[in-house]
């Protein structure tokens, strides 16, 4: 008996990710009901790669009038966050959010907030590419005194963000890493919007936006993406490390971000559920 249907907002690498996993029966008691994409090519691209057959959404309106829809399944931008969200969770939707940098708008989180309460729905946000989050969330409770995000990418990553081109970074041609960024998490993830959905995340689950403190390293010696955490609190203090394989189709997506958002989609029909 399937538990859950989905609907899922964004066909690129990590919506064909949890897509595939859905069609797997690796997601869990869950359905895939419907794709929408603003290119609905890429629609009916994912859909040929799919043993189930999902309907394909030309307007968000057609699955909002879903009402066997249980849960809408955010992978898109931090633009369709600020355009749909409110709207799923209005039509008695729980939604989940992979682009989790569009939270860091105080204006659009909290009226994310008081219409999910006034809906009495869920927004789920998974933990993506970075480790601890379970004992960050827990740590909090006691209080936490400091929390701080080093993000150690690919210089040619970094490259193409306009805040690294609008300050004249030439990191093509760096030979050590250099710091780009130095601040708060807030101002992270305006700057890049694409690369620190992670610093969200963190910030989400410790000390806020304007707590967390973010470095964003540009290093040529890398193959893959590092994220390290290091939280200070009443409960002691934590470091994790995770070096991320990015994903096997788009060098630009991390394969954990992805597998997250499986996990999330498999705990909700899970009768025994480990983890805080």
């Amino acid at each position: 008996m399937v538990g859950y249907k989905v609907a899922l907002i964004g066909c690129g690498t990590i919506g064909t990710m949890i897509a595939k996993a859905i069609d797997a029966g690796e997601a869990g008691e869950v359905e895939l009901a419907w794709l929408f994409d603003i290119r609905f090519e890429s629609c009916e691209s994912l859909a040929k790669k799919l043993r189930s057959k999902p309907k394909l959404a030309k307007g968000i309106k057609e699955i909002l009038a879903d009402k066997y829809v249980d849960l809408v399944v955010e992978a898109a931008s931090r633009v369709a966050v600020a355009q749909y969200a409110l709207d799923v969770l209005g039509f008695k939707k729980d939604l989940m959010i992979m682009s989790v940098g569009a939270l860091g708008d105080e204006k659009l989180l909290e009226n994310i907030k008081k219409e999910a309460e006034r809906a009495g729905k869920k927004v789920y946000v998974p933990s993506g590419a970075i480790l601890g989050i379970d004992g960050i969330k827990a740590a909090k409770i006691a209080g936490i005194e400091e929390a701080t995000l080093t993000t150690r990418k690919l210089a040619k990553t970094l490259a193409s963000s306009a805040y690294v081109r609008e300050r004249g970074l030439d990191l093509a041609k760096i030979k050590k890493p250099i710091v780009v960024f130095e601040g708060p998490a807030r101002e992270a993830v305006k700057a890049f919007p694409e690369s620190v959905n992670v610093a969200a995340t963190l910030s989400l689950a410790g000390v806020g936006f304007d707590k967390t403190k973010v470095r964003i390293v540009a290093d040529p010696s890398l193959d893959r993406n590092v994220h390290e955490i290091h939280v200070r609190g009443k409960a002691g203090e934590f470091v994790t490390e995770a070096r991320n394989v990015p994903s096997p189709d788009n060098p630009r997506t991390s394969y954990l971000a992805a597998l997250s958002a499986i996990r999330t989609l498999r705990n909700l029909t899970e009768t025994i559920r480990v983890g805080t």
